[in-house]
């Protein structure tokens, strides 16, 4: 009996050190989720000091703790929409764009990729019905967007989230010049949507401006995300909301001569900021959300290829951005049919971004049927 009564005193005490080490990491992971928290929506302590009033929520993850991120955020389908219209520029780029979605949605990771629909705001249905899952929805009304084809975008939003079935939680909001690179997990986390911050998005600087559509008592400017709409992941629910005052903030910006003239061609994504934050919403800022070739040379642990810039160099390999090149790719080349198959790799020395990016775009071109018609 007394053997057995030390061997059974043995065993729990063998199972005791075990028992505490398992505490002591559930406290350790409880003080690091809530550090984490505290610096992704900008809190007091540490994270306010060092950031002096801005918000940069993009921070180093514990491996062990990323990983437990992500398989958590397979779990969560996000429903992948994007804007087009009927015009063979918009819908060469959706084809390679849906062709790189299944790729991807199809490879371990890309659990969390749901269901794709391209919100066409052309008012017809067009060649790509058959290819592409398409949701057909009414342009604003003739001189509305006032020759500014993008102010389209948030009321195919609106139509869209009124009218269709979406099954996912989520959203992601992407254009059709996005190419992924590899499987997106789910980057938000629960009612914080995941955004990526664009450099030249930048409210401080012009708070005058900003001030028409956000006043004073609302809070200081800073409260307001370098972003526009998309990539965004975004709860479904939390986007119907956003839509309207979206919609309702660009045609106003739009109609506005000064705030027209300063934003230009980003209007609309500014438009996305100040009514995400009239509605106090704020997004945790992903740098690894994508990249934007020539600028970001490397793909590192990208999942998104945006090719909005021309890329150009010489047969040096070198950038002569702002020059036509010797060698060159730029999406505007091709506005009235697609891009040649087999397009001819850039010259030694250009980055891997930029050669990633030619690759891509031929095998979609070489895979997809009747390409050169332009359909």
């Amino acid at each position: 009996m007394d053997a057995a009564v030390r061997k059974a005193a043995g065993a729990g005490i063998a199972r005791a050190p075990a028992l505490v080490l398992a505490l002591v990491a559930a406290g350790a992971f409880l003080i690091s989720y809530n550090f984490f928290t505290m610096l992704f929506h900008g809190g007091g302590g540490i994270g306010a000091a060092a950031t002096a009033g801005t918000r940069d929520p993009v921070v180093a993850m514990p491996a062990w703790m990323r990983a437990a991120a992500d398989t958590e955020a397979r779990r969560r389908p996000f429903h992948v929409a994007l804007t087009a219209t009927d015009a063979p520029y918009s819908r060469w780029q959706c084809r390679v764009m849906y062709f790189w979605y299944k790729r991807m949605q199809a490879r371990p990771g890309g659990e969390a990729m749901g269901g794709f629909t391209r919100v066409l705001h052309s008012g017809k249905p067009d060649g790509l019905m058959d290819e592409i899952p398409t949701f057909v929805v009414d342009p604003l009304p003739a001189g509305k967007d006032h020759g500014y084809v993008v102010l389209n975008r948030p009321w195919a939003f609106v139509q869209w989230l009124q009218k269709a079935k979406i099954e996912e939680e989520y959203i992601l909001m992407a254009e059709p010049d996005h190419i992924f690179v590899k499987p997106l997990p789910n980057l938000a986390h629960d009612d914080d949507p995941a955004a990526f911050p664009f450099f030249y998005i930048t409210p401080s600087e012009h708070e005058k401006i900003i001030r028409k559509y956000y006043a004073k008592e609302r809070g200081p400017v800073t409260d307001i995300d370098p972003i526009g709409n998309s990539p965004v992941i975004i709860k479904k629910t939390i986007l119907e909301k956003i839509a309207p005052t979206w919609m309702n903030v660009s045609i106003q910006m739009k109609e506005d001569e000064e705030t027209d003239k300063v934003f230009g061609w980003v209007l609309e994504m500014y438009a996305y900021a100040v009514a995400s934050a009239l509605h106090g919403v704020h997004h945790i800022l992903r740098k690894d959300f994508m990249i934007q070739p020539p600028f970001d040379t490397k793909l590192q642990n990208t999942f998104i290829i945006h090719f909005t810039y021309g890329c150009d160099y010489s047969l040096k390999g070198e950038l002569t951005y702002g020059k036509v090149g010797e060698w060159r790719f730029d999406k505007r080349s091709f506005p009235d049919r697609p891009p040649p198959r087999n397009l001819t790799l850039p010259p030694p020395g250009v980055p891997e971004s930029v050669v990633t990016l030619v690759k891509m775009v031929n095998e979609a071109s070489a895979n997809l049927p009747r390409w050169d018609d332009g359909i």
